[in-house]
């Protein structure tokens, strides 16, 4: 039972992050930041951040590779708010 909840964490990550695709195509292609907190989403970085961090101490593949997904989506998130934010814009 172990090994089959180890894939499915898998599956389960691919859906969170397919969730959070939207919202990236929303900052990057469609530039418009309105309605979405980069509080919200540095939250969510840094609890993905110490969820990987934790897989890795504990060498638990399932969560360093579920969270590293996430973590480089987010930072994302968080990076084009932050563009979208300071006074010059480079895009």
């Amino acid at each position: 039972m172990e090994k089959i909840m180890d894939k499915l964490v898998y599956i389960a990550a691919l859906f969170g992050i397919v969730a959070i695709i939207p919202q990236l195509a929303k900052i990057w292609i469609d530039r418009s930041v309105a309605g979405v907190s980069i509080i919200t989403w540095v939250g969510f970085l840094f609890g993905s951040l110490f969820w990987m961090i934790y897989g890795i101490i504990h060498r638990e593949k399932p969560i360093i590779v579920t969270n590293g997904l996430y973590v480089v989506i987010q930072f994302l998130i968080v990076l084009g708010l932050f563009l979208q934010h300071v006074p010059f814009s480079f895009f």
